[in-house]
């Protein structure tokens, strides 16, 4: 076991991986030494045959008869005798062939039988066929390798003969083993120098770790007086004073953290907002004084218990709010102790951890009672005034229809005084139109009708309609819509207007020159996403989060010279609410403007008809 935690330490693997790469390296080395050294003694043995083959066929073309191929007796023992002296060399057997292939001289005498008899090789049949270039290995019975060459023997342009040699490459081989052994050799001493400067590496290597171990494990037990000893300028030296240096930050960190941490519990004590912290299995874990009066609950009993119980949450919901597809939510609730109900907002946000993802959510609880009363009291009086407003407001409409006909006397008077009542009656009206819109989107009066539309041919038509304005401030249009986006179920004439709306607030605040831009797509959601983008004036980051509200406006002057309520977005806020849809808005101050709704591609709204 000792020896398996020693092959587990960075000593060892230091060691091995030297030694290794050394290995390797020689090895690469030995193969390509090798490799080169047998190619080069196989070439130069193959040119020596060729060379002596060629050499034969030029003195036997002396003495074969070029008109028959046939010898004279006295020819045979010339050219024997030329063969046994010029080209005697161990292992190897010289024939002299025919033109018909058949043996007249062999240098071997234990093949003298072979005379006479035709050899039938196919190197030999390629020689008597005028090929010069013929070579190959063979094994004989012996199990020896050898090299044949043969060579056409050619008299007058006429093949008289041919040449075959066929050596032994013993010799050769024999020579490589002994390279392979002494190369062998060399590298058992190499590996051997190598293991012993390895272990030597190492060392110097591995000991500075292990005083650093030894240190950084005394600072995890909070001894933050120990110090690193450097080794050196070198990398493992700078590395020691990076240590020292982590050392002296992390105590100082420590420190901050605790008066972080006291600052942290003075504030949640005095919040006037409840908050109430969770761990990844949704129990409380920690709470204000103010979360534990809006409940009516003591902290003590409070801590452990679940907040989905503890708050009267859905357990459907309180997922949603733990994932953060919902920002928040509101409860109504009546706290021990008080006589009136309290409605309180809870907004959840998840605790992230590296590595480890969600671990916890923190709730934070606000008293809106008094805010959603007011909201309350604001949609009853839009309602109320609405209703009263529409009768007289239409009667001064027909009271300025008539003086614009000339029932005044002093026409020029009467015409500025007639436009101006015009303008006012018409921004009445349709304040009043859009407050009783509002209202019956509010109290679920406005059913949805909801038909199959053409996400193509209604855009086109808005941008129609708005076409003419555009070219009178020249601004740029364009359109996109993502291919396969055909029909959706939608009440057509709700989303319309606010399509109207948006591209409303896109013409009147882009400036001439501008640019507007109609895009649907498919979001990662499966829902038809509707975007209407602008370069025009732009809203600061300010305003982005009020910007929905009724009555709203960025710059009222502005608004109202442009002949705005205040009431569009609410209005489309609502609508597309009841198709199951969100709205969002993103704007940078001077930059433009991008207003995006999604709606369900299946047509599932709030109520249809």
């Amino acid at each position: 076991m000792r020896w398996l935690s020693f092959f587990r330490t960075i000593h060892a693997k230091l060691i091995i991986i030297y030694v290794l790469l050394i290995l390797v390296a020689m090895q690469l080395i030995g193969v390509y030494f090798v490799s080169s050294m047998k190619n080069s003694l196989t070439s130069n043995f193959t040119q020596d045959l060729q060379a002596r083959a060629e050499m034969l066929s030029v003195l036997a073309e002396q003495d074969l008869n070029g008109s028959d191929g046939k010898m004279e007796e006295d020819s045979v023992e010339s050219l024997r005798a030329r063969v046994n002296n010029l080209f005697d060399f161990s292992g190897a057997e010289i024939q002299v062939l025919d033109a018909s292939g058949k043996v007249l001289i062999t240098s071997q005498g234990s093949h003298a039988d072979y005379v006479g008899r035709k050899n039938t090789q196919t190197v030999v049949s390629r020689a008597l066929q005028g090929i010069r270039d013929n070579e190959e290995y063979m094994v004989d019975e012996d199990n020896v390798r050898k090299k044949v060459v043969a060579k056409p023997v050619i008299s007058q342009g006429k093949i008289v003969g041919a040449v075959y040699i066929a050596a032994s490459m013993t010799e050769l081989y024999d020579t490589m083993k002994r390279i392979n052994n002494v190369f062998l050799s060399g590298m058992l001493i190499a590996l051997a120098l190598t293991a012993v400067l390895g272990v030597v590496l190492a060392h110097t290597i591995t000991h500075p770790i292990k005083v650093m171990t030894r240190h950084a494990t005394e600072v995890a037990e909070g001894k933050f007086d120990q110090q690193m000893p450097v080794f050196g300028e070198d990398e493992i030296g700078r590395l020691s004073v990076a240590f020292n240096y982590m050392t002296g930050r992390l105590r100082e960190a420590l420190s901050q953290n605790e008066e972080e941490k006291e600052k942290l519990s003075s504030i949640l004590t005095n919040m006037s907002d409840g908050v109430v912290a969770t761990d990844d299995h949704g129990r409380v874990i920690l709470v204000n004084r103010r979360a534990s009066a809006m409940l009516g609950v003591n902290e003590n009993e409070m801590t452990g218990r679940h907040i989905a119980v503890l708050l009267g949450i859905d357990p459907e919901e309180t997922e949603a709010l733990y994932s953060g597809s919902t920002a928040s939510t509101l409860l109504q609730l009546e706290p021990a102790g008080q006589d009136d109900p309290i409605v309180i907002r809870v907004t959840f946000t998840p605790i992230h951890r590296r590595e480890f993802g969600i671990t916890g959510t923190i709730a934070v609880l606000q008293d809106v009672t008094e805010q959603e009363e007011m909201e309350t009291t604001r949609r009853e009086f839009v309602a109320n005034v609405s209703h009263e407003l529409r009768t007289p407001l239409t009667t001064i409409r027909s009271y300025a229809e008539a003086l614009d006909d000339g029932a005044m006397s002093e026409p020029q008077l009467a015409e500025r005084f007639v436009g101006v009542i015009r303008n006012e009656t018409e921004r009445m009206i349709r304040l009043v139109t859009d407050l009783l819109h509002l209202s019956r989107l509010d109290s679920n009066e406005a059913p949805l009708r909801m038909q199959p539309a053409d996400v193509m041919e209604m855009l086109d038509e808005v941008a129609d309609r708005f076409s003419f304005q555009m070219k009178q401030k020249h601004i740029r249009s364009g359109m996109f819509v993502e291919q396969g986006i055909g029909k959706v179920v939608i009440d057509r004439d709700q989303i319309e207007q606010v399509l109207d709306n948006l591209m409303s607030n896109a013409l009147k605040y882009t400036p001439e020159g501008g640019s507007i831009r109609i895009e649907a797509r498919r979001n990662s959601e499966g829902m038809l996403s509707i975007s209407v983008q602008d370069t025009g004036i732009g809203i600061p980051k300010k305003d982005l989060d009020r910007i929905f509200e009724r009555f709203y406006r960025v710059d009222k002057a502005r608004s109202r010279n442009m002949g705005g309520t205040g009431l569009g977005l609410s209005i489309a806020r609502e609508i597309v609410k009841a198709h199951g849809g969100q709205i969002f808005l993103e704007s940078e101050y001077g930059q433009g403007t991008c207003t995006t709704f999604t709606l369900p591609m299946s047509g599932e709204g709030r109520e249809a008809q």
